[in-house]
């Protein structure tokens, strides 16, 4: 029989606060509005896979042995995966223009990561991410990253996103289903790395794992397509020599 359960309490606990509320303005209120937009307009869906990160751990320490001043960690290398699977699949790098009842595929990728600052919730982005290198697409991450958290991102590094990486690991936690960043059409999102029994070859063996997911805008693709581009991300997290055959 299943343990016994502890009784609940009748009435809930008094929480012995006052009631506070906090007004809803400045970037919090911007937030809030652009978010309930992206949920209004947007049909999203979401998939995912749980990948062996090994490839990825093991690429990310040869770079810090190769070239420790190149800066070029996890976050960096998944940016350019994302990258080279938006050359593939750019029915991803979309936005759809409600207005006139077209999809826009945008030509560049302007690759959008959140960072929680004092601020709340920033969301800077790396105009032109195809045509510059790992090192110098590190560097930008970096730079935006210190400045949303210093307060000062100016407005054109806060506009004109076109698709959104967000790593929720630096949390602890394994997945997530966002909201997508309005007027973007796919967000991907990477869990925590953390070990997992996992099988290799036919026996079991003890690998980092993450979790991947995409959350993507039904109106511009349909799942094969999303499914397409979370495959070849994950591939290349597994076998980031995957990236060699895109440059």
């Amino acid at each position: 029989s299943a343990p016994a359960r502890p009784a609940e309490p009748a009435t809930p606990a008094p929480t012995g606060g006052a009631e506070v509320r906090i007004p809803l303005t400045g970037v919090r209120a911007a937030i809030a509005e652009k978010l309930s937009r992206s949920r209004r307009e947007i049909p999203e869906a979401t998939t995912w896979v749980d990948v062996d990160a090994s490839g990825l751990l093991a690429m990310r320490d040869q770079l810090r042995a190769s070239a420790p001043e190149s800066g070029i960690g996890l976050f960096a290398i998944m940016a350019r995966i994302v990258v080279a699977g938006l050359a593939r699949h750019p029915e991803l790098n979309a936005s759809v223009d409600v207005q006139r009842s077209e999809i826009v595929r945008h030509g560049a990728v302007n690759l959008s990561f959140a960072v929680q600052s004092p601020r709340g919730l920033m969301v800077p982005v790396v105009h032109g991410a195809q045509a510059i290198s790992t090192r110098q697409l590190a560097a930008a991450v970096r730079d935006r990253t210190q400045a949303a958290l210093e307060g000062r991102l100016a407005p054109a590094q806060l506009t004109g996103g076109t698709f959104t990486l967000n790593n929720y690991g630096v949390f602890g936690v394994d997945g997530s289903t966002p909201i997508i960043n309005h007027p973007e059409a796919a967000m991907l999102g990477m869990g925590r790395i953390f070990e997992r029994p996992w099988v290799v070859e036919g026996a079991l063996a003890v690998r980092p794992i993450t979790q991947l997911s995409l959350t993507f805008d039904h109106r511009v693709c349909d799942g094969g397509t999303a499914g397409g581009f979370l495959r070849f991300v994950a591939d290349c997290v597994e076998r980031p020599g995957t990236l060699l055959a895109e440059l």
